[in-house]
């Protein structure tokens, strides 16, 4: 008997789910990269960061809290079931 061929993860690509689990995510991601813009910004700023670029770090980290709350009751909502990869 002939065994069935594992699926070569790095060549397979990302599946549908995954891409779903991505576009449900990207709001946070999305967040976490404004939060990145802005304290890349105040490192750069000559003279130390403004107080412009201070509330606009403050902003942002807001921003990630609000989308990793809703994310967080997105999931509680509606669970996800991982599935075991044999």
């Amino acid at each position: 008997m002939l065994a069935t061929p594992t699926p070569d993860p790095i060549n397979t690509g990302p599946t549908a789910d995954d891409l779903a689990e991505i576009e449900r995510e990207w709001p946070l991601i999305e967040a976490e990269l404004a939060l990145l813009d802005a304290e890349i910004t105040a490192l750069n700023a000559d003279g130390g960061p403004s107080p412009l670029d201070r509330r606009r770090i403050r902003r942002a980290e807001q921003r990630v809290m609000r989308e990793a709350a809703a994310l967080g009751e997105l999931l509680t909502e509606a669970p996800r079931v991982w599935k075991a990869v044999a």
